[in-house]
């Protein structure tokens, strides 16, 4: 089971996060960005003219995937997984797709165990054109070949159970795992999430019975399921509920870092053994040579510095065993 190999990197590194390679290129030093887009007077008859903006596009690619790059080799040592969210790279077209896959790979290389965080979900024969390209196979004149391989997708079962059984069936081929949408962190997520249905369970509670369900055939050898929840650690009371009612679903934990999740609010996400979620983190970590404490130090040293201390403040509340 792709659950077992996330626990066992957690255990080895001693590490319950995974880190965000959100990478939007204002992130990027100013000198990795330096000649990518620039404005050109465009060849038009007088009176009319302007300027026109101009993209180097072999440049674009070129600097989000040397900036992923460096980032996962100074932090593929201590770190158990990466989370790449497919927006920060469709943004910017083609040459953003191509360094999402160059960058997939090489984590992948790296013994990096890889969520792809999408939040995909569709109509059952959509759904297994998502599952296909993100987690299995594309079939072309009878031919197989994988086009993303990421480990985990992120998904969202507010379509029914139809959108999510094609995600289950690659899951079985490819032993592969996805994480649904229960509790999400962002501000306004109990207007939907947090509504009491008639049975008094709230709209993420009868979601996490769902996620549930569909995990009890892909439970792994320490006791969790890879069919796991997104649930925010910027809702630490509803965090704690979804663990009782949830034992065997292992959380992604968002929230943590820049949208103001600490280490104690996420507590009780975890088992007795430390186990039972991964928590996230992105522009803290990539922004990181921008805070005041790595004033100095490149973006990559600076990122892994982070990385240590995002470890020591988990695991000074998380007692992995």
């Amino acid at each position: 089971m792709i659950i077992d190999n996330l626990i066992e990197q957690i255990r080895k590194k001693n590490n319950p996060s995974v880190i965000g390679l959100d990478t939007h290129l204002d992130y990027l030093p100013v000198e990795m960005r330096a000649g990518i887009a620039r404005e050109l007077p465009m060849r038009t008859i007088p009176p009319f003219g302007g300027w026109q903006v101009v993209i180097d596009k072999d440049r674009l690619k070129n600097a989000i995937w040397t900036y992923n790059k460096q980032i996962i080799d100074a932090i593929y040592d201590i770190v158990p997984a990466i989370k790449v969210q497919l927006a920060y790279y469709e943004m910017y077209g083609v040459e953003g797709i191509q360094a999402l896959s160059q960058t997939i790979q090489y984590a992948k290389e790296k013994d990096l165990i890889v969520i792809v965080d999408g939040k995909r979900n569709d109509i059952g024969a959509t759904a297994t054109c998502y599952a296909n390209a993100y987690l299995g196979k594309t079939n072309i004149n009878e031919l197989e070949y994988k086009v993303f391989d990421g480990d985990f997708l992120t998904v969202n079962a507010y379509l029914g159970s139809d959108g999510i059984r094609p995600f289950l069936k690659c899951m079985e081929e490819e032993k592969k795992g996805i994480f649904v949408l229960v509790k999400t962190s962002n501000l306004s997520s109990g207007e939907l999430q947090d509504l009491r249905l008639e049975n008094q369970l709230t709209v993420y509670e009868y979601m996490g019975q769902m996620v549930k369900k569909w995990g009890e055939n892909f439970i792994g050898q320490y006791g969790y399921s890879s069919v796991g929840a997104v649930v925010g650690a910027t809702y630490p009371k509803q965090a704690a509920t979804l663990r009782q009612q949830m034992q065997h679903t292992f959380f992604l934990i968002p929230g943590y870092g820049a949208q103001g999740g600490k280490a104690t609010d996420i507590q009780t996400c975890f088992d007795k053994n430390g186990l039972g979620g991964v928590v996230n983190s992105s522009r803290g970590i990539l922004c990181a040579y921008q805070q005041e404490e790595y004033i100095g130090k490149s973006f990559d040293i600076a990122a892994r510095e982070a990385c240590i201390a995002m470890q020591k403040d988990l695991t000074s509340v998380i007692k992995i065993k």
